[in-house]
């Protein structure tokens, strides 16, 4: 198995994301569960307005939003890419959803992965197909805390 390196970091915020090792583990065992190795995947943690003109150079959208991932994945078997999470966006939908600020905060980060390796969420279907795949992950993570 291709040993990656996942990294975590924060613009415009003071954020320090806890349990590191125990995030980095989950994560390398989600993606060996897909079938995927580990690249060069870096988390980077932001406020709302770090990540909305990122939205709008890039994406050309002008709306908050708690992730963007870009893929620079080479080779089809091992994933690679930046996850941009503005810790604002998780903290108000920790509150919207009523769960815990590191439920939501896990949730988002593992949807990033999922979207390396490559499942989609712009249909109805595939909207599903992630949320079943979160779900799951998340359910193997609570298993292994």
């Amino acid at each position: 198995m291709h040993k990656g390196n996942i990294s975590f970091n924060t613009e415009n915020i003071k954020f320090s994301l806890t349990k590191r090792k125990f995030f980095k583990h989950w994560i390398l065992e989600t993606i060996k569960n897909e079938n995927q190795n580990c690249g060069e995947i870096n988390f980077i943690f932001c406020d709302d307005e770090f990540l909305l003109n990122i939205n709008k150079e890039y994406l050309n959208h002008s709306t908050l939003t708690d992730i963007i991932t870009f893929d620079y994945s080479e080779k089809t078997d091992i994933i690679s890419g930046d996850i941009f999470i503005s810790i604002e966006r998780i903290t108000e939908n920790a509150k919207k959803f009523k769960v815990l600020f590191e439920t939501e905060l896990s949730r988002v980060m593992i949807h990033g992965i999922l979207h390396l390796i490559g499942y989609k969420d712009k249909s109805k279907n595939d909207k599903a197909q992630m949320t079943k795949k979160e779900d799951y992950y998340l359910t193997l993570q609570s298993e292994s805390l």
